[in-house]
């Protein structure tokens, strides 16, 4: 992330989510664009460039997982939707369709903070120092780059999203490791006792799709039943 004041872009009904981030704009100075329906938002999105995209998927006229893939298909950024309500559908659509976390409502200023400094925090990001981030990654035919947050399999770039991204980097950093879900939940997110575990199980799913030649046969993303996954040692 740059040293500009964060740019947050809120897709909601008016109401919603512009409330519940007031407290944030005040305290840590995040610049807020509100946007009231899918076609504003995509249009703002295109005028200048947003570190994080907040939205209701669940508000009236709003077409949640369609916003989230237009958003995608538009450029990088993180997504962070936030509702109340929403059934075990509604979450999976929305993660498959580019969000990166759903965040059921109510919840405190505290966690959404937390929530969203953790999507904000790029490890790779340009001007990051040391550490696994510090050096381009290869196993086997991919090939990831962390500072430019580029994933390239067989020569060919794979799109991820800012999830599925950190997923990968941290897993193909410490390859043959045994990750927990919430580990993986910790590693990303940053910790906290109300994110759901499935979240990760529908980003790896995804993360496969772009990086495996057989996603029902992974060959870089294994899985370790009962525990979580682990990214392949001898993939170098």
């Amino acid at each position: 992330m740059s040293d500009h004041a964060p740019r947050i872009l809120i897709v909601d009904d008016g109401e919603s989510v512009r409330k519940l981030l007031a407290p944030l704009v005040r305290h840590d100075g995040y610049e807020i664009v509100g946007s009231s329906g899918e076609s504003e938002a995509v249009e703002r999105f295109g005028e200048a460039p947003f570190d994080l995209v907040v939205i209701d998927p669940l508000a009236p006229g709003l077409d949640g997982p369609g916003l989230c893939r237009r958003l995608r298909s538009a450029g990088p950024v993180a997504i962070l939707a936030l509702g109340a309500g929403a059934g075990e559908d509604e979450v999976v659509a929305t993660l498959d369709a580019g969000a990166d976390e759903f965040v059921a409502t109510p919840l405190s200023a505290r966690e959404l903070r937390s929530r969203i400094e953790a999507l904000l925090r790029r490890p790779g990001a340009a001007g990051a120092q040391g550490g696994p981030g510090a050096g381009v990654i290869e196993h086997g035919e991919m090939r990831i780059d962390p500072l430019r947050r580029a994933v390239t399999v067989g020569g060919q770039p794979a799109q991820l999203t800012f999830a599925e991204f950190e997923l990968l980097l941290a897993m193909a950093s410490s390859p043959g490791r045994v990750w927990a879900r919430d580990q993986l939940l910790g590693q990303v997110w940053g910790a906290s006792d109300y994110r759901d575990p499935r979240t990760v199980d529908v980003h790896i799913r995804n993360l496969r799709e772009k990086v495996e030649p057989e996603p029902a046969s992974p060959e870089y993303v294994q899985t370790v039943r009962g525990v979580g996954y682990r990214f392949r040692e001898d993939a170098a």
